[in-house]
């Protein structure tokens, strides 16, 4: 018999909001409006129930946590460099084993960072919000 722990809710609850802070804080930096878009649309770090079922487990869900925590450290740092392609493809295909589709690597950052020129998106988060 082998006893494993569940992963809790708000586990759960925090891959999704990681999944969302890189669509609006890392992708922005690399991407245009365009590309992002068609990122939801393949469903890029999309997470559905199934996929929750897939890291179901205390460990799964903490190896998924760490794999999206350890992209977005490394896509944040400045500059980005080329030492962390190693870490960067063994995170991604930490979180391809657990059936999240995260199709980049670390090189189509770098080359996308010396492309985009503009930083306003739709996707970022507002600084400050205004209701009327």
């Amino acid at each position: 018999m082998k006893i494993v722990f569940a992963s809790t809710p708000s586990q759960e609850q925090e891959i999704c909001e990681l999944v969302r802070y890189i669509y609006s804080n890392i992708f922005p930096l690399y991407f245009t409006d365009e590309e992002i878009f068609q990122f939801e649309q393949l469903k890029v770090l999309h997470t559905s129930g199934k996929h929750v079922e897939d890291f179901s487990t205390l460990k799964d869900a903490f190896q998924v946590m760490t794999s999206i925590q350890t992209i977005i450290s490394i896509l944040e740092a400045s500059p980005l460099d080329e030492q962390y392609a190693a870490l960067f493809d063994k995170n991604v295909a930490n979180l391809q084993e657990f059936g999240l589709f995260f199709p980049f690597e670390l090189e189509q950052f770098i080359e996308a960072k010396s492309l985009k020129n503009t930083i306003l998106s739709i996707y970022t988060k507002a600084d400050n919000e205004l209701l009327i």
